[in-house]
């Protein structure tokens, strides 16, 4: 794991809090943060306006979220990262797994973003999960749970990705859970890293997802430390999220209705997050996140700036 120098851009390096013994977390960000779920979308701000922001509200370090919001190209990206003082540490990409027909297209969309991150010098590849009903409609596309022939395909397909991932390209593949998706509750969860292989297959842990999904992430580092090899850092609104439970909102209805905040706000409890991280003793790349699609262009700035500034105090980055 490296991380930016303190002249890149002429930015001083907030992303390491060079104090034991949080001094192997890295903080960075991903369009995410900035309200942007999708390559391409009127309501998502323009990505050379949001990589300027980023770099203003102080990170350095970048996860370039959906293939094709940034620069798909790796000579390209490398520009505008270096232009702006970022290193890039990991892509992002969605791909079905758990269907047969589904897999070539799974498999050339990874390897196209794996390419190009491998030569930026990415260290990761971010799996997320494609969700059961749709981003926009709302409307159910998939069965809720896996069972059967979808289910030992989808741990299949798992491995394999994570093999070509490490194999072909230098990347360890983090699975990421996700509301409404396969992977989204503890027992979901516990259920993937008993049938995967960890030598292929490592963890996102989203810190927003996995109490979405009715765990706690504090637990989840305790019982599975081996497992943990990658961070989203994102809080929720227990309340909207029991709600939306009761009531059987889509994950975007959730979320359009304030269910992801700002820490200190909501769960997880930032500072005790922070100090179970630290304890697994291994270099962690913490990546800011909060779900904001859509939201109003002058929002994430401020936001962003206030969401680093408190993990700073809770000792992840320094201010």
């Amino acid at each position: 794991m490296t991380t930016t120098s303190d002249s890149a851009a002429g930015r001083t390096d907030r992303s390491r809090n060079p104090e034991a013994p949080f001094d192997k977390l890295t903080v960075g960000v991903c369009p995410d943060q900035w309200g942007v779920w999708f390559p391409e979308d009127e309501k998502q701000i323009p990505w050379r306006t949001a990589l300027g922001e980023m770099a203003e509200a102080g990170f350095s370090v970048m996860e370039t979220g959906p293939w094709g919001y940034f620069p798909k190209d790796a000579k390209e990206l490398r520009s505008v990262m270096d232009e702006h003082g970022f290193q890039v540490v990991a892509g992002t990409g969605w791909g079905i797994l758990h269907k047969e027909e589904a897999w070539a297209e799974t498999e050339r969309t990874f390897r196209a973003i794996a390419e190009t991150h491998a030569a930026v010098g990415a260290e990761y590849m971010v799996h997320l999960p494609p969700m059961y009903r749709d981003e926009k409609t709302w409307q159910f596309t998939d069965d809720r749970e896996l069972t059967g022939e979808a289910w030992k395909r989808y741990v299949t397909n798992a491995n394999e990705l994570g093999r070509i991932m490490k194999e072909d390209y230098g990347l360890t593949m983090v699975l990421h859970p996700h509301g409404d998706s396969h992977i989204e509750t503890p027992e979901e969860i516990s259920r993937v890293f008993e049938a995967t292989d960890p030598e292929l297959v490592s963890f996102c842990l989203d810190t927003g997802h996995i109490v979405y999904g009715g765990g706690d992430p504090v637990q989840m580092i305790e019982q599975y430390p081996e497992r943990i090899g990658y961070v989203h850092i994102k809080a929720f609104d227990p309340d909207i999220t029991r709600e939306a439970h009761e009531k059987d909102w889509p994950f975007g209805e959730a979320v359009a209705k304030g269910a992801s905040v700002r820490p200190p706000a909501g769960l997880p409890d930032m500072k005790e997050l922070v100090a179970k991280l630290a304890t697994l003793d291994k270099e962690l790349y913490v990546i800011c996140e909060q779900d904001l699609y859509p939201c109003e262009p002058g929002l994430p700035l401020p936001n962003a700036i206030a969401t680093r500034v408190f993990l700073a105090e809770c000792g992840l980055g320094v201010k």
